[in-house]
């Protein structure tokens, strides 16, 4: 290598930055007597529809050291609680954009059966497994009121 060449440059962990902290807050609030698949199931679904309505929770996509390129997820972290019918009809009654899941939607195989299940029910009367929520920390911590981290 001449003196005129530059190095070859190794790839570097980005330096130890302040942290990120958000004002916003994503949620998925469970009801406490799912099984351990409808947890995982129910999760899912609920998140799946936030960064549609609310572009600005996706981040940027990801790229390994190899220049593969993977889908952009998330930009902060989902916090999943679990609390009983009762604090999922509470939080449900409280004003903040949401997705819901039903236990009817267990016995359906697509979305369009899953809105017709929905639809199919007054808002009294959802038997509600799932919520997520999105939006300031403290108005989502108030939806919350009531339900526990999930363990």
């Amino acid at each position: 290598m001449s003196t005129h060449e530059a190095a070859p440059q190794t790839p570097r962990a980005p330096e130890a930055e302040t942290p990120v902290r958000f004002d916003t807050k994503i949620a998925v609030l469970l009801r406490e007597d799912l099984e351990t698949w409808q947890r995982l199931n129910v999760t899912a679904f609920l998140v799946s529809g936030l960064g549609k309505q609310f572009p600005e929770v996706i981040g940027e996509p990801y790229e390994d050291a190899d220049a593969v390129g993977y889908l952009p997820m998330f930009r902060q972290p989902v916090l999943v609680f679990e609390g009983t019918k009762e604090t999922l009809t509470t939080a449900h009654a409280r004003v903040l954009p949401r997705a819901l899941f039903t236990s009817d939607l267990f016995t359906t195989g697509n979305d369009r059966d899953n809105r017709a299940a929905v639809r199919a029910v007054a808002t009294a009367d959802l038997d509600l497994v799932g919520l997520a929520v999105y939006g300031p920390k403290n108005a989502v911590d108030k939806v919350l009121k009531g339900a526990r981290m999930h363990p």
